[in-house]
């Protein structure tokens, strides 16, 4: 009987203490009202852009200089940093996160360059690892010509994005150092000697990600432009560059529709719908060997929906403007163009949580790259913390950089189809509405995938 006044003490009200994820602290966010007004304001943005003129996305010359480090010597030097990388990949820790191959990949690649090159334009091409080596090849071998790799236009770009987007997102280790090695080494390999054989210029169309950071880097508000020894330093609106880019033929529209996808497929996946479509209990997730053939099927089914889908509502414009569809192919070319801002703003938010904590490894690399206890930054030993993660304050503030990024990227998306296509097509009025309307979709889409639950 001693023991009843104890155990009545369990039944009283009190405080619990809890673990909870940013994503938790989102979900008590009136994340609905976000996703309306950003839906409103961007179909307000259409509407107002019918009504008044168009930003004239003019730019202005900032200063010009002579290069310091020639092209290909700074992609020779890149190519020998990514030779010690993989390198370390295969020798080194099996830990993703004290392994600088992964971090390189995944973080300060995928993540931190996108940024960069979407504010300060096409930082890639300076640091390639592979034009400096193919054009010392093709001097040595004393080889001019080409095997007609050019005609398939983007299409090697397209088959090489796609199976990176494979590798990150369905396969099973893209974090393991040692496969993660045996990737870039096969990849670099194969560039090289396709381009080798058809010539640097290649690159250009050929290379996923150089294509990849060229497109995504032409909605920036500051970049350069190289000619002979000279770099030119612009600045304008963000997308100003976008304006002055040749219509993309067949295969750069499948490139971008996929770069779309693909990021899309990424957030989508990992969500409590997505699982519970195919069969996942979400707070039991089993692994990525369990869907690795359904997530494959849904990454290739997810790009042939949004191709279908931007395209048709490029056709429905037509129809609603009255103008026959072999307008079409002059259309699609230049209005697909101003998707790039969507990839590009999606890429940006959705990865910008792991840019703040895998980014902390990445300074504690730099730190003490070898693990000799040193502090060449200065850092204490053990500084890394997610705790800002647990902080509402701090979730706050996440989630409104991301509304921003989100919201910005499709008003600017759905200025620059309107200007794209009153120039392609001199289309106006109702035209516009298919393609405003399914921006707006984006917008939403965009928004839910960053405050849904996850569960992968």
């Amino acid at each position: 009987m001693r023991q009843l006044p104890a155990a009545a003490l369990v039944l009283l009200p009190g405080a619990a203490l809890a673990h909870a994820s940013e994503r938790m602290v989102i979900l008590t966010l009136p994340t609905g009202w976000y996703i309306l007004g950003a839906a409103v304001t961007v179909a307000l943005t259409g509407a107002l852009a019918l009504l008044g003129r168009l930003p004239a996305f003019t730019a202005r010359e900032l200063w010009q200089r002579r290069i310091i480090v020639p092209r290909p010597v700074a992609s020779w030097i890149a190519a020998l940093v990514w030779g010690a990388l993989v390198v370390t990949g295969l020798l080194g820790s099996r830990d993703p996160m004290a392994n600088p191959l992964p971090l390189m990949v995944w973080t300060v690649i995928w993540v931190a360059l996108t940024l960069a090159c979407v504010i300060f334009g096409d930082l890639w091409r300076g640091i390639d690892p592979w034009t400096g080596p193919v054009r010392s090849a093709r001097r040595l071998l004393g080889r001019c010509g080409s095997i007609g790799l050019s005609r398939l236009g983007y299409l090697p770009a397209v088959l090489f994005y796609l199976a990176f987007a494979w590798f990150e997102i369905v396969s099973l280790r893209p974090a393991d150092p040692a496969v993660l090695a045996r990737v870039v080494a096969g990849y670099w390999l194969a560039v090289f000697v396709l381009a080798v054989a058809e010539g640097e210029d290649w690159l250009e169309r050929g290379e996923a990600f150089t294509v990849y950071f060229g497109f995504i880097s032409k909605i920036a508000p500051l970049w350069h432009e190289t000619q002979g020894d000279t770099v030119r330093r612009f600045a304008g609106l963000p997308g100003a560059q976008v304006l002055r880019m040749a219509p993309l033929p067949p295969s750069a529209i499948a490139f971008v529709t996929l770069v779309l996808a693909g990021v899309t497929f990424d957030g989508l996946s990992e969500t409590f719908w997505w699982l519970a479509r195919i069969g996942i209990n979400p707070l039991e997730f089993p692994g990525r060997s369990a869907v690795t053939g359904v997530n494959t099927l849904g990454l290739l089914a997810l790009w042939a929906l949004t191709g279908a889908t931007i395209l048709a509502a490029l056709a429905l414009g037509l129809r609603l403007a009255g103008a026959p569809l072999a307008r079409f192919g002059a259309l699609a070319g230049p209005v697909l163009l101003s998707f790039l801002p969507i990839a590009a703003g999606y890429h940006v938010a959705h990865y910008f949580i792991a840019l703040l904590t895998q980014g902390q490894y990445v300074l504690a690399a730099l730190n003490d790259p070898l693990h000799r206890d040193w502090a060449l930054l200065g850092l204490p030993e053990h500084w890394v913390s997610f705790g800002f993660l647990m902080d509402a304050h701090w979730v706050h503030a996440i989630w409104a950089v991301q509304f921003a990024v989100i919201l910005g990227a499709h008003v600017l998306a759905v200025v620059l189809s309107m200007r794209l296509s009153d120039g392609a097509a001199r289309l106006s009025g109702w035209s516009h509405l298919p393609v405003t309307v399914l921006m707006v979709l984006y917008t939403v889409l965009g928004l839910w995938l960053l405050s849904t639950p996850t569960g992968a």
